[in-house]
């Protein structure tokens, strides 16, 4: 087996994403005076939920998947989707790749533009979470790392930092991981959720890796044989400590 660094070709639609979001974000820079924060596409196109649902801004679940934060948001981004897009857009074509990719992000942002408000419904945070702005092309890349996850699961993935080898199935996984215990504080954790969710809906409905992806049935079932086998353990537990105690002796 050879190591590699790297797709061997680049095709073209990944190529148009690639430079899709460069001009984007070059046009973010050139309408902030150098300062995305203040670009007017930045305000225009993040995703906040109040102005999705209040201000009827429902393009922004589609737009925020093109704009970046820092030139660091977008490098890591677009080097993502060069490393794992490639060779899943030679497998699958041009037109289901790019169908997917778009899926994966625009169903992230319809998430992220819904689910505060149910969470401020129900008192679990506070109305400023409705007016927080969210970008990136994260949700949508994280779907395209899912669907190279589960077609290539046995493929050795080597982190660059830390240089750690493991299957390619558990590279979700391992990132959520990172990402929780290690990244930054403003990372949109329900927008790369999110991106996981849509993908995996979006695999299961067209039959692509089903046999890695568990129905909803199967998920319920290994919950209630997990919590079965729980229950088992403990009993067994129970049992050893009666018996260690001596109080299994029989009087005659």
């Amino acid at each position: 087996m050879g190591f590699g660094f790297g797709p061997p070709i680049t095709p073209p639609v990944i190529k148009q994403l690639l430079i899709a979001n460069a001009i984007v974000f070059f046009a973010q820079l050139v309408t902030g005076g150098g300062d995305i924060g203040r670009s007017m596409l930045t305000d225009l196109g993040a995703v906040q939920p109040f102005a999705v649902w209040r201000q009827g801004m429902l393009w922004q679940p589609f737009t925020y998947m093109f704009l970046h934060a820092s030139l660091l948001h977008i490098g890591f981004n677009m080097f993502a989707l060069w490393m794992f897009g490639p060779q899943l857009a030679l497998v699958w074509g041009p037109q289901r790749f790019l169908r997917y990719y778009l899926v994966c992000g625009v169903g992230a942002g319809l998430l992220i533009a819904t689910v505060p408000w149910l969470l401020v419904l129900l008192g679990w945070t506070s109305a400023v979470a409705l007016t927080l702005p969210t970008l990136g092309a994260s949700a949508a890349v994280y779907g395209v790392i899912l669907a190279y996850s589960l077609t290539w699961p046995d493929r050795t993935i080597m982190l660059i930092f830390p240089p750690v080898a493991f299957r390619a199935i558990w590279l979700i996984p391992v990132l959520l991981f990172m990402e929780y215990a290690f990244g930054p504080g403003n990372v949109s954790h329900l927008g790369h959720l999110g991106g996981v969710l849509v993908g995996w809906l979006y695999l299961r409905s067209d039959g692509s890796g089903t046999r890695l992806l568990p129905s909803l049935e199967q998920i319920r079932w290994r919950w209630r044989r997990f919590r079965m086998r729980r229950r088992l353990r403990a009993v067994q537990r129970e049992d050893n400590v009666w018996r260690s105690s001596g109080n299994d002796r029989r009087w005659h």
